[in-house]
C-alpha cells in the first residue's frame, strides 16, 4: 500500500507507552473497507487534536503508507493530520452488532492459537482474530516497576516542554502525565483440537481494560477494584461471543498479545443471519 488515502475501521487501541521521539505512542489496528487487516504505529493518541481522536468501531479516512521499518505486512504509517473522522462509531446493541459482525465476516477466525502462529510462520501474519473455546480466568500480576522511571518520565513529559505539535491551533493543551499500568492482565483460555482442550495464555494491552482498571480504581480504591474487573473479565465477557484480536510484538516477532476483546453477542437459536456470518 503506498501513500493512499484509505476508510480503516479501527478495531483497537493499545494503551500508550513512553516513546523517545512522540512522547507516547498507542497501536491501532483496524480494517480496510476491502476486508483487509491494517496496523498504524506509532499514533500518539492523545497528543492530536481533539476531533481527530477516534473511538473503537469508527470509520476513519486518512493517508497512510507502508512502514519501512516495520516488515510486518499490515504494518502502516498514519498521517495524523490528514485524519478524518466519521461522527461516531458504529452502533452497538441488537440492532448495532450485527452490522458489526458483517464486516468483520471478511476477515479469518482462527479457532486455535497453533494455527495462528502457522499463519505467521507461511505468510508473516501478525493480526488475527481468535475465537477461543473457553476463558479459564485472568491472571493480575504486579509489575516489578509500578512508576515510570526519570527516563519514561522525560519521554512523556517532552512534548509539553516543547509546545504541541499536533495542535497548533492550541498551544496551551496541556496533556496529563499517562498513568502507569501497575498490572499486567494475561487471559488463560483453551482451545478444542481433536477433542483435546489446550491451553494458552496471552497479555491483554488493550486500551479498554487500562481505563478500566483506572476508573474502578478511582471508584473503589486499591482494596476493591479488583473484584469488579475480574466480573467484567472472567464472567461479562467470556458470557458473549468472545474473540481475541491478537499481535505479535515487532521486536518480538514469535510473541503474542491480546491487543482487543471483542465481544457481540452470542447467537440465538433464532438468529440465523448472525449464524452465518462466521
Amino acid at each position: 500500500m503506498l501513500n493512499t488515502l484509505q476508510r480503516i475501521l479501527i478495531l483497537c487501541k493499545t494503551y500508550p507507552s513512553p516513546s523517545s521521539k512522540y512522547a507516547e505512542t498507542s497501536c491501532v489496528a483496524g480494517m480496510t473497507e476491502d476486508g483487509k487487516f491494517v496496523r498504524l504505529y506509532p499514533v500518539p493518541f492523545r497528543l492530536v487534536s481533539d476531533d481527530q481522536q477516534f473511538r473503537k468501531w469508527q470509520w476513519i479516512e486518512a493517508r497512510v503508507e507502508k512502514a519501512n521499518n516495520d516488515h510486518r505486512p499490515e504494518s502502516h504509517r498514519l498521517f495524523v493530520d490528514t485524519i478524518q473522522c466519521d461522527a461516531g462509531p458504529l452502533r452497538a446493541g441488537k440492532e448495532g452488532w450485527p452490522r458489526r459482525m458483517q464486516l468483520l465476516s471478511q476477515l479469518p477466525v482462527f479457532d486455535d492459537f497453533a494455527a495462528v502462529q502457522a499463519a505467521r510462520v507461511a505468510d508473516g501474519t501478525s493480526l488475527a482474530l481468535l475465537r477461543p473455546s473457553r476463558i479459564v480466568g485472568l491472571d493480575i500480576t504486579p509489575i516489578k516497576n509500578a512508576d515510570w522511571t526519570d527516563a519514561e518520565k522525560q519521554k512523556l513529559l517532552q512534548l509539553q516542554q516543547q509546545g504541541g505539535l499536533f495542535d497548533d491551533d492550541d498551544e496551551s493543551k496541556q496533556i496529563r502525565l499517562l498513568e502507569k499500568l501497575p498490572f499486567d492482565f494475561h487471559y488463560r483460555y483453551e482451545c478444542m483440537v481433536d477433542g483435546q482442550a489446550v491451553p494458552y495464555r496471552h497479555k491483554i494491552v488493550d486500551w479498554e481494560a487500562g481505563a478500566l482498571f483506572r476508573n474502578l480504581r478511582r471508584k473503589f480504591g486499591a482494596a476493591g477494584w479488583e473484584a469488579p474487573f475480574r466480573e467484567k473479565y472472567e464472567r461479562d465477557l467470556p458470557a458473549r461471543d468472545l474473540l481475541l484480536l491478537l499481535g505479535t510484538i515487532h521486536r518480538f516477532p514469535d510473541q503474542w498479545l491480546a491487543v482487543s476483546v471483542i465481544c457481540p453477542p452470542r447467537p440465538q437459536p433464532d438468529d440465523q443471519h448472525q449464524e452465518k456470518l462466521f
